[in-house]
């Protein structure tokens, strides 16, 4: 065959598969197209009958929140009605109230006036009585009084009497069995046991072996600690112990402290020893300190001075009557309030001035006067309430009782001192002499220190050796032993010794 005819064949059949294949494409598309349109009006045709159901329930609540709305808005108008009307009825009957009190004001204010005029007339009726009364009887009001008076003063002259010695009577045994009530109620509500203070003290010893080193080289350790201390250490043949006497409790707990650490540290000589003793004298400071804020915390007084605190706390080494100062004053702080909350006083005022009461007792031997004066410029320089000063002044009836808080002083320390037990009147009798011996002795110019020692039949002097000469020393000695005998009374003799001491001290750096 020809290949042209076989080439022109092939094309023409490729022609003709391409335009079928065109035409059946057309038809295929055709047919989708339609089914898509088809769904489309379908889709639509249900969104829209959906959409009217939807308005139509919307309608169909709309319309039922519209009518209970409107149910709601009758009611509330109903209720707004009903308010209405009270608040009306409760004003008109306001209203009626206000009127009906006017109307009784008026008629009480008529009666007021009606009230004055009566009792004006009333007035006026009396006096025409009385100055008829008198005109009749020819005396005057008080003439006639007095005359009825002494008529019945002489007719019952006897049974007035009774019944004014009766009520006496009466009024008295009632008053003094009260006083004894809150008296008794306070002592037994505060019994604080007192312990008398005594004018020695045992130092404890490890080892009689000590008691040389205490004593050290010719005396001169004991002599050391006595004088810095100002006490007598007695050694003797008493096992384990040494004992410390002066009258002054101050001394001896220093020299005690002093001692006790001398012991433990076991360095004994006159230098080491006044190093020590002045240490001791700086703990028992503090311990004074401690012992005043202590005592004011206990008895609940909260605005004192410090200072004061701190004159408080050195009664605490201070016996009146073998009492203690300090525990006496606290007793009393606590009694005072006590006997102030029953009477009706200044509790706070009681409390402090029954705490502050032997202030003055804490520096007696320093300034002169009785305690009570040096109490009363201790507090007034101190700034303390005038309140508190009288209450404190009169326990020992120095000054007049000007408050009630005075008296209640006065009597707690009548109470705490009168127990028994309490006092014991021997040895404040014998402190009493060896506090007068150290003054007469200090009052000499030149004199440094001085000590009562050996139970008050000695007493040791200091001078200062610039103002004192070796022979002034001798005449000072006499001049001494005159005063003691014009001045004091004791059993026995006293001796004296007055010491003159030059020190010279270097030191090589």
């Amino acid at each position: 065959m020809n290949p042209l005819f076989l080439i022109g064949v092939s094309v023409a059949v490729l022609v003709i598969g391409i335009v079928g294949g065109y035409f059946l494409r057309q038809a295929v598309a055709q047919r989708r197209k339609s089914s898509i349109e088809a769904k489309l009006r379908k889709f639509v045709e249900d969104s829209k009958a959906e959409a009217k159901e939807i308005l139509f329930d919307a309608k169909e609540k709309a319309g039922k929140v519209s009518d209970e709305a409107k149910k709601d808005e009758k009611e509330r108008l109903s209720q707004i009605r009903k308010l209405e009307e009270r608040v009306l009825e409760r004003e008109t009957a306001t209203d009626k109230r206000r009127a009906d009190f006017e109307h009784k004001e008026k008629d009480l204010e008529d009666k007021i006036e009606r009230l004055k005029g009566i009792k004006v007339e009333i007035e006026e009726a009396k006096v025409k009585a009385f100055k008829e009364l008198e005109r009749i009887s020819g005396l005057s009001k008080d003439e006639a009084v007095q005359t009825v008076m002494q008529r019945v003063e002489k007719d019952h002259a006897e049974d007035l009497m009774v019944r004014v010695k009766k009520m006496e009577q009466t009024g008295m045994e009632e008053l003094e069995r009260k006083a004894k009530n809150i008296i008794a109620a306070l002592i037994q509500r505060l019994a604080t046991p007192t312990t008398s203070e005594v004018t020695t003290t045992t130092v404890a010893i490890p080892s009689d072996d000590l008691k040389g080193k205490i004593i050290g080289r010719e005396g001169r350790n004991i002599k050391a600690l006595e004088r810095a201390a100002g006490v007598e250490v007695i050694v003797d043949d008493t096992p384990g112990s040494i004992v410390i006497s002066s009258f002054d409790p101050v001394r001896r707990q220093i020299a005690k402290a002093s001692l006790e650490m001398l012991i433990q540290d076991g360095r004994i000589q006159p230098a080491r020893i006044e190093e020590t003793v002045e240490k001791a004298r700086e703990e028992i400071e503090k311990q004074i300190k401690d012992a005043g804020e202590k005592a004011a915390y206990e008895v609940g007084i909260f605005d004192l001075d410090p200072r004061l605190l701190t004159l408080v706390g050195r009664l605490k080494f201070r016996t009146s009557y073998g009492q203690n100062v300090l525990q006496h004053s606290i007793e009393m702080t606590h009694l005072a309030g006590m006997l102030a909350s029953e009477v009706g006083g200044d509790v706070a005022i009681a409390k402090k001035g029954a705490l502050l009461h032997d202030i003055g007792k804490a520096v007696d031997h320093e300034v002169t006067g009785t305690h009570v004066e040096i109490g009363r410029r201790i507090l007034q320089k101190f700034g303390v309430d005038t309140k508190v000063v009288q209450a404190m002044q009169s326990h020992h009836e120095e000054y007049p009782y000007e408050t009630l808080e005075s008296i209640i002083v006065q009597t707690v320390d009548a109470i705490s001192a009168s127990r028994p037990g309490a006092r014991r009147d021997t040895i404040e009798a014998y402190l009493k002499r060896l506090e007068e011996l150290e003054r007469i002795a200090a009052a000499n110019e030149g004199v440094e220190k001085a000590y009562a020692i050996s139970g008050g039949r000695e007493i040791r002097i200091f001078v200062t050796p610039e103002k004192i000469s070796d022979f002034e020393a001798r005449e000072l000695a006499r001049k001494i032993v005159l005063q003691v005998e014009a001045e004091l009374k004791y059993p026995g003799e006293i001796k004296v010794h007055v010491i003159r001491e030059t020190r010279v001290v270097e030191y090589a750096r």
